[in-house]
């Protein structure tokens, strides 16, 4: 039964992810088809499991009662001479009895675990604290995160470790068609990533052109009275390929935003030399700017 327990209770858990909505805050939804089908493929099991402890334990009954019935003198006979040599290997059964048990008590709590954090522990949504833990980079252009695989990408997307070399050349070149004859760049929470990519990949293509995006400000390291940097954590793919992405922005003068404001700017993208890097990157300087509400999903996705 306790099989049953854990499929039931990972089908549950998946369902409640997407009935909540939390589900968005693990994968990109593109691929939310996954963790649906996750619902049913294990629902269907744990229903399959149930069937089948049932009959077992239907069966079970029956054989108890036959033996009961007709079989009591015959029965003890036969405990009597299992009782023997039970007895001969007593300790060998018992230490072997006990390692199983452990271990599958470990492998049970381990899928246990899971199923609990999921069901029970709010589904966190990250902040600039994240950003402080981690810190961030910016790989030179030529550089991608093939140099660094597992690690969470930061301010700069990059999605050329899906493809192949040839193919992310055209990619990016289709990309950028669908951004270069914008007269103005607004990036919605639909093509931020694919803007922001575009943008980094080629950023000689949109200098002097007005650019707008959301974001929440952080402030960062060595960073003057009126720059910020403005950041949206976004999902490539799921979790594992999740960074925070966005670009350093030149705010007029006696600006005052905390780390965590949710602001929307407008201005016009130029080249500054950011020390601790110790390269020039792009920066987007302020003509416009104004404060918003957190949006009710603060993430952005990755879209083909």
């Amino acid at each position: 039964m306790i099989r049953f327990v854990i499929l039931f209770g990972f089908s549950f858990m998946f369902f409640m992810l997407h009935y909540t909505g939390d589900i968005n805050k693990y994968i990109n939804m593109k691929y939310a088809y996954l963790s649906i089908s996750a619902v049913v493929i294990m629902g269907l099991l744990s229903i399959f499991e149930f069937v089948r402890v049932s009959r077992q334990q239907i069966a079970e009954e029956k054989k108890e009662a036959a033996l009961a019935a007709g079989g009591h003198a015959e029965e003890l006979e036969c405990r009597h001479e299992a009782h023997d040599d039970h007895t001969h290997h007593h300790d060998h059964g018992h230490t072997h009895g006990n390692d199983t048990r452990l271990k599958r008590f470990i492998s049970y709590f381990i899928l246990f675990v899971p199923i609990f954090t999921g069901l029970f522990l709010p589904a966190y949504a990250l902040d600039s604290s994240f950003v402080k833990a981690k810190g961030f980079s910016f790989p030179s252009f030529d550089e991608n995160i093939q140099n660094n695989p597992g690690a969470h990408q930061f301010l700069k997307p990059d999605s050329s470790v899906f493809y192949a070399k040839d193919d992310y050349v055209n990619v990016k070149n289709k990309e950028l068609e669908q951004f270069i004859n914008r007269d103005e760049v607004i990036l919605t929470d639909a093509d931020y990533l694919k803007g922001m990519e575009v943008i980094y990949n080629t950023p000689e293509a949109f200098m002097g052109k007005s650019i707008g995006f959301d974001g929440f400000a952080y402030k960062g390291q060595q960073v003057d009275g009126n720059h910020y940097f403005v950041f949206r954590f976004g999902f490539i793919h799921c979790v594992a390929d999740s960074g925070v992405f966005g670009m350093l922005v030149e705010f007029p003068k006696n600006t005052q935003i905390k780390d965590d404001d949710w602001v929307h700017v407008n201005g016009k993208l130029t080249w500054e030399l950011y020390q601790p890097f110790k390269q020039t990157i792009p920066v987007l300087k302020v003509t416009d700017w104004k404060p918003i509400e957190t949006p009710k999903d603060p993430y952005v996705y990755r879209s083909t």
